[in-house]
């Protein structure tokens, strides 16, 4: 039995574990009927103790364990069960690259979806999410259990029926497109979410910290200004940086100077650049931004006349999202490209207060353990660290740093060329699309052979074919960013992919670029073989391997079963030979071109190398050019380099300058924490009235029947302008603004009425609002029967969608000025609490006397 660690959380299991194994042991005698049979069953006893998931958690966990070993011949590590437990407990379970995550989500998965409200597996982007759920498909077709999938791609009509399904996979960005989409939906008919139950979240560290930074937004277009983006690009090109403006790196943000204030007044014709009722100040910033902060192939790409954004901690291309606040529109001014439709805000959440609307919430990562104190304060989720299946062995190396860049990519480029004479195995991380390009040009003229793999669409085309030869023997793989890329780089290769790869190749025709030191089909088959594989050309080559694991059953079939079966073993047998002498080699070596803002991100790139109890090695190459030196700080290391005379091309290695980088680390890790931080106490403010707006809004589209609520809104009205009429003396101008607002033909003068007690008039009012409302509705129930519902709901939602845009706007515009009362010995955030409850009863008040306006006054002729 495997030896856990030492420490109460973990060890506390062991008996669970040991449970799961001998529940498992009689299931391997059911007859896949009887393990189907088996969800059934657990549905029934998880009934039977009031849906105590906890008490049926050992056969839940040895039925699915028995699922995978039938579906993809696995039998899962003690501490993949672990990792199933961790997660269930609403943790967050952080394991090392390759020790299985994918599978050990589908535990509490299957526990939790025997409870019938749905479990969200949640990844990073589509290539998981539809990976990942092949995968599941196979898996619980054993089980009697149906799996979703919501991608960017899937069909607005097709999504009711993905998350209806026991489990659903899905990614981050559609998960909260769809929330806000649901809350301004028109028709019941149209909500496509359920209600959010169990949600297991892979790459939790990069969903919720990294993207937790900017809320998700749903916009709708507003009028185009090409002028005044124009005119701010001419204006920012004649500014110069230090003496016009100021850039701080660190908050990605750019000031002027008094002069730089001057040279824009002068340039624009205006007094007053900081005038209320200018608009050019937005402008002007913005277009510095995008000439300053915002590079090509670092943070964006232009593909096909557009720019798309580069994802910064995945390295990926985001179609279709665009930076908001004119920011994309400065972007497209600069590189001269059409100046699309700015957006204006409809909805929006943040990843905050979206993932804390599950009910139960757990997440899983190779890196989680360094923003523990956030994911505990924020999410209410501890981390706990699995212990790996085989002891891990990676060595770090120190980092290397240099005086200048240009000596440090020239000794990357001189390491790689030195691995490849080897043949050692190295992945070499990069911070963005022109650095990659940069030392890939750097190895062509060595003539090494390399794999590039970033944003560029060619590259990611083959992402998945790049990463499973990343660990073949001479392979040299430059790469963008390895995190959430979900596929382990595998010594040797991966036979079962190979085994993919050349019968695509073989039938179809496409080249995969394989190293040559793989043998071809041709070299291991028959030719009657050939020819038995060549006859099976429609098969989908996707599902192939999937597919022949079924065919044994079918004699028909059998054969291609059998040619399938040959090539896995040869491909098998040379990648295993080739994995002893690449470990003879000292495994896959990981080469760090810069430090990134986040410890965590580095330890990504590190856990690449050493999976499984494999050997490996990690070094970072440096600069004292690179940013992380520039913005903290290395000015004191530089001067010190040149005090002791020390050569460009001489790197320094030593403990305090690796404890210095750590430290600059830490401060820019506690930096983006307190911008996250922030950005969640303010939106906490909004995530409240967000909650009761959503909760009025869904109440009034479920309704068969909203007079109560027109009523309840009419007699709230009433109240409210009772008391502003008392407020002012009863002022009879007030009462005509009721009678006026209510619509309502009175039978006695205003005098009698200012006569009458408060409550005399209060039951007055509520009693001629009733009757003219029956009157509307007798009137509107002649002209078609059912109208007045409609009418009513239309107005409703209309009203309240419209209002809470603009108080959105209202609440961006408060949130951006609200700073200032800090130079006022006042708090911001208490300021924008009490500010945001005044503007939120506001809109209340604006809400019901519209509607009771509209509804009120609303005289409608049917055409017959």
């Amino acid at each position: 039995m495997l030896n856990l660690l030492q420490y109460n959380p973990i060890n506390k299991h062991k008996t669970k574990i040991n449970q799961i194994d001998q529940i498992s042991l009689k299931l391997k005698k059911y007859s896949d009927e009887q393990l189907k049979e088996q969800t059934h069953q657990l549905k029934i006893k998880l009934q039977n103790v009031n849906f105590n998931t906890d008490i049926i958690l050992a056969e839940a966990f040895a039925t699915i364990k028995e699922a995978i070993y039938r579906s993809i011949g696995l039998t899962l590590f003690e501490v993949q069960i672990l990792g199933g437990i961790i997660l269930h407990q609403n943790n967050i379970a952080e394991m090392k690259t390759g020790e299985g995550k994918t599978l050990v989500a589908l535990l509490p998965a299957y526990l939790n979806a025997l409870v019938g409200k749905g479990v969200h597996i949640i990844t990073v982007n589509d290539y998981l999410a539809e990976r990942d759920f092949k995968l599941a498909c196979n898996i619980f077709s054993y089980l009697d259990i149906t799996i979703g999938l919501v991608t960017q791609y899937t069909n607005y009509s097709n999504r009711q029926e993905e998350y209806g399904k026991d489990i659903t996979y899905i990614t981050n960005s559609e998960l909260g497109f769809d929330y806000l989409k649901d809350n301004m939906a028109i028709n019941s008919k149209d909500i496509v979410q359920r209600d959010f139950y169990y949600a297991i979240v892979d790459e939790v560290d990069s969903i919720l910290i990294d993207e937790a930074r900017t809320p998700l937004i749903i916009s709708g277009t507003t009028e185009i200004r090409h002028n005044l983006y124009e005119k701010a690009q001419l204006v920012c090109n004649s500014l110069k940086n230090i003496d016009h403006y100021k850039i701080d790196e660190k908050s990605r943000n750019v000031i002027l100077t008094e002069l730089g204030v001057s040279i824009c007044e002068k340039l624009l014709s205006i007094s007053n650049l900081y005038e209320i009722s200018s608009p050019w100040i937005k402008y002007i910033l913005n277009a510095l931004k995008a000439k300053e902060l915002f590079l090509k192939n670092k943070d964006y790409i232009i593909k096909n006349n557009q720019i798309i954004i580069v994802d910064e901690f995945t390295g990926r291309v985001m179609e279709g999202r665009r930076w908001s606040d004119g920011l994309h529109q400065s972007i497209e001014a600069k590189e001269n490209i059409k100046i699309e439709a700015e957006n204006k805000t409809l909805a929006s959440i943040t990843y905050q207060n979206l993932f804390l609307l599950y009910k139960k919430l757990c997440g899983m990562t190779g890196t989680a353990k360094t923003e523990e104190n956030e994911f505990l304060s924020i999410y209410k989720m501890p981390v706990i660290t699995i212990p790996t299946n085989k002891k891990c062995i990676r060595k770090d190396l120190p980092d290397l740093v240099y005086r200048s860049e240009y000596s440090k990519w020239q000794s990357i480029a001189n390491e790689c060329f030195d691995m490849y004479k080897t043949g050692r195995p190295t992945l070499i991380g990069t911070t963005s699309i022109e650095k990659s390009e940069l030392l890939a040009n750097m190895l062509e003229q060595l003539k090494i052979p390399y794999n590039l793999l970033n944003a560029k669409p060619e590259n990611i085309a083959r992402e998945a074919e790049i990463i499973i030869q990343a660990g073949k023997k001479f392979a040299i793989t430059i790469s963008t960013n390895m995190a959430g890329r979900g596929t382990d780089i595998i010594l040797g290769g991966n036979p079962e992919k190979i085994t993919e790869f050349k019968i695509e190749n073989f039938l179809f025709g496409k080249n995969n670029r394989y190293n040559k030191n793989i043998k071809d089909i041709e070299d291991i088959l028959e030719k009657e073989e050939l020819s038995i594989l060549k006859a099976n050309i429609d098969l989908n080559k996707k599902n192939f391997s999937n597919k022949t694991r079924n065919y044994e059953k079918k004699d028909n079939n059998k054969q291609l079963y059998q040619i399938y079966q040959k090539l896995l073993k040869e491909y098998d047998l040379l990648c295993k030979t080739e994995k002893h002498e690449i470990l003879n080699l000292g495994g896959l070596y990981v080469i760090g071109t810069e430090r990134h803002e986040s410890r965590r991100i580095d330890n990504q790139l590190r856990g690449r190398s050493g999976r499984q109890g494999d050997r490996g090695t990690s070094r970072f190459f440096l600069s004292l050019q690179d940013n992380l030196f520039r913005i903290f700080g290395g000015s004191s290391i530089e001067n010190l380099m040149k005090t002791l005379s020390i050569d460009d091309s001489i790197p320094i290695e030593s403990i305090i300058l690796t404890k210095s980088l750590n430290s600059a680390q830490k401060k820019v890790e506690a930096y983006f924490y307190d911008i996250r931080k922030q950005l969640f106490e303010y939106d906490e403010v909004i995530n409240n009235q967000r909650k009761a707006i959503y909760k009025e809004r869904k109440k009034i589209l479920n309704s068969t029947f909203t007079r109560d609520c027109i009523i309840e809104y009419a007699e709230y009205t009433i109240d409210e302008m009772l008391k502003i009429y008392l407020k002012n003396n009863r002022d009879r101008k007030i009462l005509e603004q009721i009678i006026q607002l209510l619509n309502i033909n009175t039978k006695i003068s205003i005098n009698i009425l200012e006569d009458m007690k408060t409550n005399e008039v209060k039951y007055y009012l509520n009693e001629q609002l009733r009757i003219s409302y029956d009157l509307k509705e007798i009137y509107l129930e002649q002209l078609r029967p059912g109208l007045i519902r409609q009418l009513e709901k239309y107005y409703l939602l209309q009203q309240i969608d419209k209002a809470w845009q603009e108080h959105i706007e209202k609440m961006s515009l408060l949130k951006e000025y609200i700073g200032w009362r800090s130079y006022g010995q006042q708090d911001p955030l208490i300021e924008y609490k009490n500010e945001a409850f005044h503007l939120f009863i506001n809109m209340i008040t604006y809400i019901r006397q519209t509607v009771i306006y509209l509804v009120m006054r609303s005289r409608l002729i049917i055409d017959v």
